[in-house]
């Protein structure tokens, strides 16, 4: 069981050296860009509620 366990620990280990991690200017651009959508989304999803409770006050209340 350790010995399963010491292997894929080693193995993880090796892989995570592997990656390749973005510098600082690629990682605050990817930033940006993950809260801009976020906003966009939110804006969408605020925008669309307040039409459903829109249509729903105008033909129910």
């Amino acid at each position: 069981m350790f010995s399963k366990l010491s292997t894929f620990l080693r193995e993880s280990l090796r892989e995570f050296k592997r990656i390749n991690w973005p510098n600082r200017k690629e990682a605050t651009v990817l930033i940006g860009v993950v809260i801009f959508v976020c906003l966009a989304f939110a804006i969408f999803l605020g925008a669309l509620d307040f039409l459903f409770v829109y249509l729903l006050e105008l033909f129910i209340i």
